[in-house]
Formats: C-alpha cells, structure tokens, sequence
C-alpha cells in the first residue's frame, strides 16, 4: 500500500485519481439561520468563489504540477481553488463533479442554526430521508458519481496522475463509488477540510 501522494507512484497502467476538496469559501459562515434563510445562503455559496490570498499546501502544489491531468468542477471555488496553482494552464471544468446539493428540511422559521449545523443536517434529511425539495436525489447524485468515476478512470488510463478539484461530499460519493463499483483502493487520505486529498490506486 502506497503510504503517500508521491506523484508517478502507482504501480499499475492506470494512474492515481486524487480528489481535492477546494479552498475555503469567501462567504461568512458566523451566522444563525432558519431553514429558508439557510436556502438562499446555499444558494449564495454555490455561486460563490474562495477567501482571496489563500495558500494551498505545497504538497497539493506540487502534485498538481507534475499530474498529468487537472479537472475541476464548474463552480467558482473550485475552479478558483485550481488557478491559485496553475495561473492561466487551461484545464477542463465539468458540470459532473458539482457538489450534491442540501436543501434543508422544513424546520419553523423560530429554530435557527449555524450554516455547519444546516449543512449536516440537510444532508442528513437529504441521505436518509429522500428529502430533496425537487432538486437532485441521493439516487440521481449516486448515479451521478458513478459517472464521474468512470470518466475518471478513463482520464487516468495510460499512467497518467489525475487530480479533481471539486467538492467535500460529491468526492466522497466519487471515493465509494471507485472502490465500491470499480475495485480502486483508497491508500492515503488527509479527510475532507480544505485542500484536503484523498488518493485512489487501481488494485
């Protein structure tokens, strides 16, 4: 088992599929909200971009530099938290890799909780109870992330290092999917803060 994010190291054809979870937001997120109010903060934050002036470790840096693929989703932080280490190189943006989205349950407008708190617990209705409010269910971003682990691997194919910049849970939902459907292993994983990586060899 490969224990670290040394670019190159894989010791298969395929090469490495690293998720990325991007920079930390600009939004404040020192507030109280209730169910509506936390609906268009979530709102807000999904067309939102990154606190400027950030520095993203230098071991994510690096191993962007030398993969040989770079992909992000098209959400600004994101594709911001990918221009702080490679300026003006183009990359590809795909609508695929968009965070699965947290409608929250429909809680009196009096019980109000912070945006962390909201965020749990909309995925928690969302996970569990099928609350979706009409937009993507926990089946469809399942699906979703099939997808996008299929065109990862396909990305990956011929030993090429590929590193996705994108989103805490969808990366997760992409995570089980490789090992789950297509027998990748996880071998490193530093969580799901910001900047955080998590690398996925075949077997």
């Amino acid at each position: 088992m490969a224990n670290s994010l040394t670019a190159g190291s894989s010791p298969t054809p395929h090469g490495a599929i690293i998720l990325a979870r991007h920079g930390e937001p600009a939004l404040a997120r020192n507030v109280m909200l209730s169910a509506r109010e936390y609906a268009a903060f979530w709102a807000k934050y999904e067309i939102g971009g990154i606190l400027p002036d950030q520095s993203p470790p230098e071991r994510l840096r690096k191993f962007v530099a030398e993969s040989g693929t770079l992909v992000s989703s098209t959400r600004l932080r994101a594709i911001q938290s990918a221009r702080t280490m490679v300026g003006e190189r183009v990359f590809p943006h795909h609508e695929i890799l968009i965070e699965a989205p947290l409608p929250p349950p429909n809680f009196p407008s009096w019980f109000k909780l912070s945006p962390k708190l909201w965020g749990f617990t909309a995925r928690v209705w969302w996970w569990y109870f099928n609350h979706h409010a009409g937009e993507e269910s926990r089946a469809e971003a399942e699906a979703r992330a099939d997808a996008a682990a299929a065109m990862l691997i396909e990305l990956a194919e011929g030993g090429q290092n590929v590193v996705v910049l994108a989103h805490g849970f969808f990366n997760h939902l992409i995570g089980r999917s490789l090992k789950r459907k297509h027998g990748w292993k996880l071998v490193e994983s530093e969580g799901y803060k910001y900047w955080s990586m998590r690398r996925f060899e075949r077997s």
